[in-house]
């Protein structure tokens, strides 16, 4: 019976399953995202200034990202995620109380912490609970139905975000409304079984002696990945396709803003309310479609396996913001805007393909390592790719400007290609 023909195989939807995807659901009611450039503007700051704050992040999270892996594998990956929240939570409240751009790059350094603690930790505890349950095949699907959880978050988070907005008048606001669900998220962690730790091998002596010999263990699996043609590959193009979807989603907020604004509808409002409200709706319904989007990624791998869905999703990714790049040069927005929406739709119907597939080449017992070296190249390549699509933007123009990265990307296409070699 080929692939395609297979019954399809339920999962059991018990109490971890739940848990799972109401950590998703918490941990993206980060309602901040939709606003975070007009509360800094709000504040006083320059876009240089914003810029360099975004630098300070993303620096900070590549420093930290490979020892917190380590540390996740090596320690315990519940651990892990209490820090990474606890982080969060105090970058949310230097955001909150004091106003500046001292106390701002200090909460962007917390918040890089909570990031670097939390890539790659949660997903190697959902693939380690898949393997003690002998679920392993099951993981795209699985994974895909607690990625759908996430994007109910963040579909709730826009509209909750605008009326925090409307209500207030205020962007500094969502700041305060964050800390919420991420106390939240503290309490559920509490009840996450010890188990899903992963293997921790026990060593004895010091805690200099443990450490040591911890990070030897973890780091010489660690370096065995590197040697992994399939793993290499796989980490590489997973970085270059999030890399360059991170680095332009957001240009679709200044289409969004003209087109929203330009709409005869909430004429009472003042601007920045209009703007919070259409955008913080439209947002609403794009994470709806993602969170269905990233709930199917299971019947793609059964269509096609997850290598062949791996690489066509890259090269539709890439060629869906040509297109949108395409549109915003013709000045035909809707053409921008729905391309837009494709990408988006795409990155998370192909982000449980890519888990998948990585799942496949790396050693469950450094999962969260390999994960957080895929995030810390995705963080090189934003770091890299924002300032250059900025300077394009500046000289060229939105459209030309994607439609370069969007080519750049497609070029490195054949050298990214995932093969088979994992089984």
């Amino acid at each position: 019976m080929t692939p395609q023909n297979k019954p399809r195989e339920r999962f059991p939807r018990d109490r971890m399953y739940y848990k799972f995807r109401l950590y998703g659901f918490l941990k993206n009611l980060r309602f901040f995202d939709p606003f975070l450039i007009l509360f800094f503007r709000e504040a006083g700051l320059s876009f240089l200034q914003i810029g360099t704050l975004f630098s300070i992040r993303e620096i900070a999270t590549n420093l930290l990202e490979v020892p917190t892996g380590v540390i996740a594998d090596s320690f315990g990956r519940r651990k892990a995620m209490l820090a990474s929240f606890s982080a969060y939570i105090l970058s949310f409240a230097v955001f909150y109380l004091f106003p500046g751009f001292g106390p701002y790059a200090l909460a962007m350094v917390l918040f890089a912490f909570g990031e670097t603690f939390r890539s790659g930790t949660h997903k190697a505890m959902i693939l380690e609970y898949l393997r003690l349950k002998g679920l392993e095949h099951l993981k795209v699907d699985y994974y895909g139905h607690t990625r759908a959880g996430s994007q109910l978050g963040s579909a709730f988070a826009s509209l909750i975000a605008a009326g925090l907005v409307l209500y207030s008048g205020s962007y500094r606001v969502v700041f305060l409304g964050s800390i919420v669900p991420y106390v939240l998220g503290l309490v559920l962690f509490l009840t996450y079984p010890k188990e899903l730790d992963g293997e921790l091998i026990p060593v004895s002596g010091g805690w200099r002696k443990k450490l040591g010999e911890r990070l030897r263990l973890t780091g010489k699996g660690f370096i065995s990945m590197f040697k992994n043609p399939a793993t290499l590959r796989g980490l590489l193009q997973s970085a270059a396709f999030d890399g360059i979807f991170k680095g332009t989603k957001d240009y679709l907020q200044p289409i969004l803003k003209a087109q929203a604004l330009a709409l005869p509808v909430f004429l009472s409002l003042s601007g920045d309310q209009r703007t919070a409200l259409v955008v913080g709706v439209l947002y609403f319904l794009l994470h709806l479609g993602t969170s269905i989007s990233a709930q199917s990624a299971g019947r793609m791998e059964r269509l096609g396996g997850l290598t062949r869905g791996v690489n066509l999703t890259y090269g539709g990714g890439l060629g869906l913001l040509l297109l949108a790049g395409l549109g915003a040069w013709l000045k035909v927005y809707g053409l921008a805007i729905a391309a837009f929406v494709g990408l988006y739709l795409l990155q998370n119907l192909r982000r449980p393909l890519m888990v998948g597939y990585l799942s496949e080449v790396i050693d469950h017992r450094l999962m969260a390592s390999g994960l957080s070296v895929e995030s810390q190249l995705k963080t090189v390549v934003l770091a890299v790719l924002a300032p250059v699509v900025g300077l394009l933007a500046d000289r060229l123009g939105v459209g030309p400007a994607l439609m370069a990265v969007a080519g750049l990307g497609l070029a490195l296409a054949p050298a990214l290609r995932v093969g088979r070699e994992h089984g």
